[in-house]
């Protein structure tokens, strides 16, 4: 809010408490019958002024403009409005591809009578111009906008994205951010800017390097989000492998490489006796051992813990 929509942000009571409620949102949703639909919050916030008040925030992410965009906007603020009684703030952040299309209202006139709803828009491909001052830029969104643009200007260039990650990579980590948000931000930065298997290694290192030089304690960010994504991979490449060979054997055969191979980067390399402890453990022990690392200091502690 504060990054994208500064005169809203202002009018909010950021000392009370807000609440997301997505659920409510899905069951508006729901009953306007609209189908699926991809939207993102509704949030209840106090105003300065005003109290308490329903804002209801859709961001729009996809590769090229939706002519029915507006309408659906009107469509769901006037649920809300319906259902709540409430004022309801619709904003609009858009991530196409369209660099004229910015819809910012929608409505008809009929017989005298006029309906409709103006809402504020953000264009990202409005910052495309401004890549320095978004890196300067202390609000983390601001990084997050400036990953977008690179994804775009980088498309079918890796070594050019592979500079442009590694610079957004090294910002993380001069802002002084606690360990969650940089995990959180670097997630969002890796969905965007896919790298070829060689660079995303290389990548990955230089910040492991980064990182010990800043002495993060215990287990490093990039660690633990390397840990936590492929801990995800691991699971994928786990069910696949157990198609063919027996789902639980396929599972633990994949768990216990991935967790073996986080081990050898944590700890150095490992002894016959641990290798053939992870090939012998349960998928169970696996996991359990696969978050420990995400805290333990030594090897020991990682089998102690579990």
């Amino acid at each position: 809010m504060a990054f994208y929509f500064p005169s809203a942000h202002a009018e909010i009571d950021w000392q009370q408490a807000h609440v997301f409620l997505d659920q409510e949102l899905a069951q508006i949703v729901q009953d306007a019958e609209l189908g699926k639909r991809l939207v993102d919050r509704l949030v209840q916030v106090s105003t300065r002024e005003a109290g308490e008040q329903w804002v209801y925030i859709h961001v729009e992410v996809q590769g090229q403009h939706d002519a029915n965009f507006p309408e659906r906007l009107f469509t769901y603020n006037y649920r809300l409005y319906d259902r709540y009684r409430r004022p309801v703030a619709s904003l609009a952040v858009l991530a196409d591809e369209g660099e004229n299309w910015k819809p910012t209202h929608f409505g008809y006139q009929l017989f005298g009578c006029e309906v409709g709803i103006r809402f504020p828009t953000v264009k990202i491909l409005d910052y495309a111009d401004q890549a320095e001052a978004l890196l300067a830029d202390p609000n983390p969104f601001a990084l997050v906008t400036a990953a977008h643009l690179f994804t775009r200007e980088t498309k079918g260039d890796p070594e050019q994205r592979y500079r442009a990650k590694w610079r957004l990579a090294k910002l993380l980590y001069e802002r002084n951010w606690d360990k969650q948000r940089i995990i959180d931000l670097f997630s969002v930065i890796d969905w965007l800017m896919r790298l070829p298997t060689e660079l995303e290694k290389r990548l990955m290192d230089e910040v492991y390097t980064l990182e010990r030089n800043v002495t993060m304690p215990y287990v490093t960010s990039a660690e633990r989000f390397g840990i936590e994504k492929g801990l995800q991979q691991g699971l994928q490449q786990g069910l696949q492998q157990g198609l063919q060979q027996g789902e639980q054997q396929g599972m633990q055969k994949g768990e216990a490489t991935l967790l073996q191979s986080q081990l050898a980067r944590r700890f150095g390399t490992l002894s016959d006796a641990v290798r053939a402890r992870l090939a012998n453990a349960t998928v169970e022990q696996l996991e359990s051992w696969a978050l420990n690392i995400l805290d333990a200091k030594s090897l020991d502690e990682v089998f102690d813990q579990g």
